[in-house]
Formats: structure tokens, sequence, C-alpha cells
């Protein structure tokens, strides 16, 4: 079993920052892809921003210029640093991984964080 722990989240003045973080533990063979989505009232979940394995980073345009992805392997761990943060980042921010386990390395499963709010006051 393979379970992802979030943290970081939390209240922020617009133009503030923040830093996730978010940690795999468990069963684990390799981690092809970390990211982070976020899902705003009464909107679908979107990708923010992914990382692959092999540092190969992507972010929606939004975020672009203000987020940085970043990951750990040793730690198995990503993160996401959050500048110049506007109310319309506000959201619930999950971690999202592609993990294969020891007993399955060829056969990747997408798990997700239990989700971190992220508030941005104007």
């Amino acid at each position: 079993q393979v379970q992802l722990v979030e943290s970081g989240g939390g209240l922020r003045q617009a133009g503030g920052s923040l830093r996730l973080s978010c940690a795999a533990s468990g069963s684990i063979f390799s981690i092809n892809f970390m990211g982070w989505y976020r899902q705003a009232p009464g909107k679908q979940r979107e990708l923010v921003a992914g990382i692959t394995s092999g540092g190969r980073t992507n972010y929606a345009d939004s975020v672009k210029g203000r987020f940085t992805i970043d990951r750990d392997n040793a730690k198995n761990t990503v993160y996401l640093q959050m500048n110049s943060l506007i109310p319309e980042d506000t959201a619930v921010y999950y971690c999202n991984a592609i993990i294969t386990s020891p007993s399955g390395p060829n056969v990747p499963y997408q798990y997700w964080g239990q989700g971190t709010q992220v508030t941005v006051s104007s």
C-alpha cells in the first residue's frame, strides 16, 4: 500500500508565499511522476504542476513564473513553492503520483493525497 501525505497549506494574503510538501511512503519500487492538482469550489480539478523522475516539469499557464515544483527522489517527496499568490489560487491542492510497486514494477498505479486547503485573501 502507498500513502501520500501532504502538508503546508494555509491562509495567506495576496502577494504572499506558501510551500506545499507531499511525501510518498509504503511499497514503492519507482515513482514515475509526481504532481499537484487543485480544485476550487464549483470547478473541475486541474493540473497545476508536474515533474517526472528525470526532472522534466510542466506548469499550468496560470501559475507559470509564480510556482515552482521540485522533488527529492531520495525522500520520495515533491514540493510546490507558490509565490505571488493571488485569490484565484484559492483551492484544495492534491498531491498526485504514479508509482510502481516491487511486486509489479511494470504496472503503474495512480495515487492521490488527501488534499490541503490553500486560501488567498485579497
